[in-house]
C-alpha cells in the first residue's frame, strides 16, 4: 500500500473542490507529522485567499475518516497523522512486493560492454554494477527485460590481434592466458615491425572478406574473451550470461541497409569524404554543424553506424518500448546525436523511449582517476579479489571462531557487497572516491552495515525459542515509525524504476535499518510479554524480508549469520 498515493487521492479531491480544478496535493513524509501537504501555500496567490484559510477549507472537505487526522500548521501546511488502527492493519497485510504494472514494457538494457581480447578493468565496474541493478529492479517490477552486452568484437585492431594469434598458433592457450599481455605484445609489434603491420592490415581485409582461417582465429579470440568475461561476472555476482553477448559484428550485414535508409530519407551527406549525419542542435566550438560519421572516407563503418543499426534492430526485431544505455557521462553527446538521427529516421516511433543512463567516474583519494602506481588502469579481478581478501580478514578479526570456509563466505559476500553498495548508494551522475576503509565499515551507510543489520535481525529468531511472528499491534512510537518506513518500500522502488536513481533505494534501505535500530533499542522483543513479543517479532520479520529484497535488487547478497 502506497500511503502517499492514498492520502493524495483523498486530499486531491478536497483541493479540487476548493480550487475548482485539479490540484497536486504534494503529500510528502515529514518530520512534523507522518505526512505533510504544502499545496495550500502554492494556491494562495491563484485563489486570492490566505493559505491557512484554504487549508482549513480542505480539511473540512477531505474524506479522511479512519485514515488520518489533518491539522493546519504554520502558514498553511497540512500535517497528516495516520490512524494507528489503520496503520496496524496495513502492517499486518503488508507483503514485500509491488502491484503488477498497468503496462508491461519490453526494456532493452545495454550494459557492461567490454572489448574482446582486453581484460575488464575498473572502468567496467560502474556500467556492469549499475546495469545489473537496473535489470534486477525492472524485472522485479514486472517488465520484460532484455540484457544486451554489446561487445567490441570488430574493427581494424583485430587485424593485429589475429595476426599475433596466428603467429603463436602452436600455443594458442598460453598466448591468451593473459589478455592484457597478449594485446600489448600485438600492439608493440604493430608499432615497431613494418612487416607485421602490413600483414595485420591485410588481416583486416581478410576478416571483412570472410576468409575462413581468419574468421576461425577471430572466433577463438571472441570465445576465450567471453569465457573470461563470464568468470569475472560470476565473481562480481551479476546476472549476465553467454546468451546476453551481442557483438558489434552481429550488426555488420545490417549496416548497408542502415546507410541506404538514411540516404533515402535525406539524413546524410558527404563531408570531407565521409558520409555524415548532421542532427539539428549539435554544433562544434565555432558554431559549425557537428557531424555524426556514419561511413568513414575509406568506406568502413564506425561506432555511429553500429549504434544506429543496434537501435533500429532493438526496436524493430526485439520490440523494445524502452531503451536504456548504461554508459559513462562522457559519451552523452554521442548518444544524443545517435538518438536524434534515429528519431529523424523514424526508428523511435511514438511510445518508444530511449535513455542514456549516464554515470560519473571512480576517483582515488587524490581526487584523480583511480589507477595503479604505474599509471595503468586497475584490473577488475584484482580489485574484487582485494575486496574479498580485506573483508575475509575483517571477518576473522571480528569472529576468530569462524572456520576458514565460513570466513571466506562472509568475506566474499561483504567484500563484493561493499564495492557494489559504494557504487550504487550515491548520486549516479557524481564521481565518487574509492575508499576501502569507508566501504567496508560495519557502521554508517555501507553495504556491510546493511548486511549486518539483516543478520542481526535474523539472529533474534534464534533467541526467541518457540515464539513466532503474530498479529502486529502498535504500542510505541518507535513501532509506528518502523511501520511507516516499511510501508514506504513500494513507492521508493517504483520511483527508482522510473528514475533509475538507485541511490534512492539504497538510501531507503539505510533509513530502514537505522529506524529498526531505534525500534530495537526502545522496544524489547525476545523478553517482551506474550502478545507484544509476537507482534514485535512480526515487525522484525517484515523488516528482514524488506531489507533482503532491497539488497537483492541492488545485487547484494545477504547472510543469515555474520
Amino acid at each position: 500500500m502506497d500511503l502517499e498515493v492514498l492520502l493524495s487521492e483523498r486530499l486531491g479531491a478536497a483541493f479540487a473542490a476548493v480550487a475548482g480544478q485539479p490540484v497536486d496535493p504534494a503529500v510528502r513524509r515529514s518530520q512534523h507529522a507522518d505526512f505533510q501537504s504544502g499545496a495550500a501555500l502554492t494556491l494562495a496567490r491563484r485563489l486570492g485567499r490566505a493559505p491557512r484559510e484554504i487549508a482549513s477549507d480542505v480539511v473540512a472537505r477531505a474524506d479522511l475518516a479512519g485514515l488520518a487526522v489533518a491539522e493546519v500548521s504554520g502558514p498553511g501546511f497540512l500535517n497528516l497523522s495516520v490512524d494507528d488502527d489503520f496503520l496496524a492493519r496495513l502492517a499486518n497485510e503488508a507483503v514485500v512486493s509491488v502491484p503488477a504494472p498497468t503496462e508491461v514494457q519490453t526494456i532493452v538494457v545495454d550494459y557492461s560492454s567490454p572489448n574482446v581480447a582486453k581484460e575488464l578493468h575498473i572502468g567496467h565496474l560502474r556500467p556492469t554494477v549499475i546495469g545489473d541493478a537496473v535489470v534486477r529492479l525492472l524485472e522485479w517490477l514486472g517488465h520484460r527485460v532484455i540484457r544486451v552486452n554489446h561487445l567490441g568484437d570488430w574493427g581494424t585492431q583485430f587485424g593485429m590481434l589475429i595476426e599475433q594469434l596466428d603467429d603463436r598458433r602452436e600455443s594458442e592457450q598460453e598466448s591468451l592466458a593473459d589478455l592484457t599481455a597478449f594485446y600489448q605484445a600485438a600492439r608493440l609489434r604493430f608499432d615497431s615491425d613494418p612487416d607485421f603491420k602490413r600483414r595485420a592490415q591485410l588481416r583486416v581485409v581478410a576478416l571483412q572478406a570472410g576468409d575462413e582461417r581468419t574468421l576461425q582465429l577471430w572466433r577463438r579470440l571472441v570465445a576465450v574473451s567471453e569465457q573470461y568475461f563470464l568468470t569475472v561476472y560470476e565473481l562480481l555476482g551479476v546476472t549476465l550470461t553467454s546468451r546476453d553477448f551481442t557483438g558489434e559484428s552481429f550488426y555488420n550485414d545490417q549496416l548497408p541497409a542502415v546507410v541506404d535508409e538514411l540516404e533515402a530519407k535525406g539524413l546524410v551527406r558527404i563531408s570531407d569524404g565521409a558520409l555524415c549525419a548532421f542532427p539539428a542542435g549539435f554544433t562544434g566550438r565555432e558554431g559549425e554543424p557537428l557531424p555524426l560519421i556514419v561511413r568513414k572516407s575509406d568506406g568502413g563503418f564506425g561506432y555511429a553506424a553500429t549504434d544506429l543499426a543496434a537501435l533500429r534492430y532493438r526496436v524493430r526485431q526485439l520490440g523494445a518500448t524502452r531503451l536504456l544505455y548504461v554508459v559513462g557521462a562522457p559519451q552523452r553527446e554521442h548518444f544524443q546525436m545517435v538518438y536524434a538521427v534515429a528519431r529523424a529516421a523514424g526508428w523511435l516511433p511514438e511510445g518508444v523511449t530511449v535513455e542514456h543512463v549516464a554515470f560519473g567516474s571512480i576517483l582515488g583519494p587524490d581526487g584523480k582517476a583511480l589507477r595503479t602506481r604505474g599509471g595503468d588502469l586497475i584490473k577488475l579481478v584484482g580489485l574484487l579479489e582485494e575486496g574479498i581478501g580485506r573483508a575475509t580478514a575483517m571477518a576473522l578479526a571480528k569472529s576468530p571462531g569462524l572456520s576458514a570456509a565460513e570466513a571466506a563466505r562472509v568475506g566474499r559476500a561483504t567484500g563484493i557487497g561493499a564495492i557494489k553498495y559504494a557504487d550504487l548508494s550515491g548520486d549516479r551522475m557524481s564521481d565518487y572516491i574509492f575508499d576501502w576503509d569507508r566501504m567496508l565499515a560495519l557502521t554508517g551507510n555501507t553495504g556491510p552495515y546493511l548486511q549486518y543489520a539483516y543478520a542481526r535481525i535474523r539472529s533474534i529468531f534464534g533467541r526467541a525459542g518457540d515464539a513466532r511472528p503474530g498479529k502486529i499491534a502498535l504500542t510505541d512510537t518507535a513501532e509506528r515509525e518502523l511501520v511507516l518506513e516499511l510501508l514506504a518500500f513500494e513507492p521508493v522502488v517504483t520511483g527508482a524504476g522510473a528514475s533509475l536513481e538507485l541511490g534512492r533505494l539504497a538510501g531507503y534501505l539505510y533509513s530502514l535499518a537505522t529506524t529498526f535500530s531505534t525500534f530495537y533499542e526502545r522496544c524489547p522483543v525476545v523478553v517482551a510479554p506474550p502478545g507484544q513479543r509476537e507482534s514485535r517479532l512480526a515487525l522484525c520479520d517484515l523488516t528482514a524480508r524488506t531489507l533482503r529484497q532491497g539488497l537483492e535488487l541492488l545485487g547484494i547478497d545477504v547472510l543469515e549469520r555474520m
